[in-house]
């Protein structure tokens, strides 16, 4: 073989002689890329469970990776905790396609506050060091599918005239959102047991959302 020969062989990737990758390695590579992504998610999550602070290489220590493998899937502590927060979002919100809305929507509501708030609660931590490091507008955006579940119910309400019609949807879904994150307060500050919340929060709203007049 010429030694033009020889380069172009090189070039191309003869296995086990630093040549190209072949398929069989990136996919390899891709799935531990994706192992490694969701460990890391998933040790977020218990990490800033007992402590909201710890840090990125705290993290990455629970996770089993590496400081260098850390910040090749998320460059700030701010970006992994968007990305914890949206996955918990998200298989939270695959719990709430199951929970039945139909029949009466008060009825409805209250089905859908007290589950709304025990993902709320399972993920009080987190979203207390996602309200530290993300722009308010940030986690509203990630509680876009709940909202939109709540806003449909909402404006059901209204046309069936069980719920004030005399405020916008938009400031209903407000004072929701702002009552789910005032209990969460609430029990960091030992105020408020979270076996309570849910409850609480559903008759607050309840009683919020009657139209005028309405006991």
């Amino acid at each position: 073989m010429t030694n033009g020969a020889v380069s172009a062989s090189r070039r191309a990737g003869s296995p086990g002689e630093g040549g190209a990758v072949t398929a069989g390695q990136t996919g390899r590579r891709r799935a531990d890329a994706v192992r490694n992504q969701a460990a890391i998610l998933t040790a977020t999550r218990g990490t800033l469970s007992a402590n909201p602070d710890a840090t990125m290489a705290q993290i990455a220590h629970a996770a089993g990776v590496g400081r260098v493998t850390l910040y090749g899937h998320f460059s700030n502590r701010a970006e992994l905790i968007d990305a914890a927060l949206a996955d918990v979002l998200h298989r939270g919100n695959g719990v709430l396609e199951q929970l039945d809305l139909d029949g009466d929507p008060r009825e409805a509501l209250g089905r859908l506050v007290v589950s709304s708030w025990k993902l709320v609660d399972e993920s009080r931590s987190l979203l207390a060091a996602a309200q530290r490091e993300l722009p308010e507008g940030r986690i509203r955006d990630l509680h876009g599918d709940l909202e939109g579940r709540v806003r449909r119910l909402l404006e059901r309400g209204q046309q069936e005239g069980l719920f004030r019609a005399d405020l916008p949807v938009d400031w209903l879904l407000a004072t929701m959102h702002a009552l789910m994150h005032g209990a969460a307060n609430e029990i960091a500050a030992g105020r408020l047991e979270p076996d309570d919340a849910g409850p609480m929060l559903r008759a607050t709203l309840l009683g919020a959302y009657a139209p005028p007049g309405d006991a």
